[in-house]
């Protein structure tokens, strides 16, 4: 299969990158730092890549048309670049943080998804998987906002399986709890020791864990849709509720 697969630079999308690879997909690898990116098509073989912001939709319809060839008859689009910022209190709260994160986890989103889908039903078969999470489920004080974005990543993956009925397109939400990646880094900005405080005394699920489910999905026989998909770490049963050793 050709795969798409967005924010691969690190964490899931790069532990997916690796894992598929493997398997003798054919991939075309897409994050913001270029640096990473080069690294992952040395490391794997017959791999393609294009660094460009997800954020900014003339990069994004760039990409579409520079690698028009290339995309007609994917596969599979994984939808994984996402992120946090910040843990305040939506009164105390930096639009700017609230900004990047819909910014990122909707927009980026769905302009990549609105330049792939209609090649997909144009050839009534692909696949589309979406990176959410149990926040799209269940919110957490401080995370009103990262908890709307993906809110909306899964009112879209079930409005896409609608509109995409008859298609031949399967689109599929894939929803982790705790994860062990840069997540925590990046929503600190930078702060290694509250990143790992967000672990600390339980284990998390890792990047490998999602690598393996996304695959798992993508394996099903193609009349099969798994649609959405909670996975937790045995350590957490809501987002809030983590058992930690002392």
């Amino acid at each position: 299969m050709k795969i798409l697969i967005t924010g691969a630079t690190s964490g899931i999308g790069a532990a997916t990158a690796k894992l598929l690879s493997q398997k003798g997909h054919q991939l075309i690898l897409t994050g913001r730092r270029q640096d990473r990116l080069d690294h992952l098509t040395r490391l794997l073989p017959g791999s393609k890549s294009a660094a460009f912001d997800l954020q900014d939709k003339a990069q994004v319809q760039k990409f579409v048309t520079d690698f028009s060839a290339d995309l007609q008859d994917l596969d599979v689009l994984i939808n994984n670049a996402g992120l946090a910022r910040g843990t305040d209190r939506a009164q105390d709260a930096k639009l700017s943080d609230w900004e990047e994160m819909m910014q990122t986890n909707v927009m980026g989103l769905l302009y990549l998804t609105h330049g792939i889908l209609p090649l997909m039903s144009r050839r009534k078969s692909g696949h589309i998987v979406n990176l959410g999470s149990v926040a799209g489920r269940w919110t957490y004080p401080g995370g009103a906002v990262y908890s709307a974005t993906k809110f909306a990543v899964r009112a879209l993956s079930e409005g896409l399986r609608q509109d995409l009925l008859g298609q031949g397109v399967r689109v599929s939400n894939i929803e982790p709890g705790m994860v062990n990646t840069e997540f925590s880094n990046v929503r600190f900005r930078g702060d290694q020791s509250k990143a790992d405080s967000v672990y600390a005394g339980m284990k998390p699920l890792t990047s490998e864990d999602i690598a393996e489910t996304i695959a798992w999905v993508l394996d099903r026989p193609k009349h099969v849709n798994v649609q959405e998909l909670v996975i937790y770490p045995t350590d957490q049963a809501s987002v809030s509720l983590v058992h930690r050793q002392n």
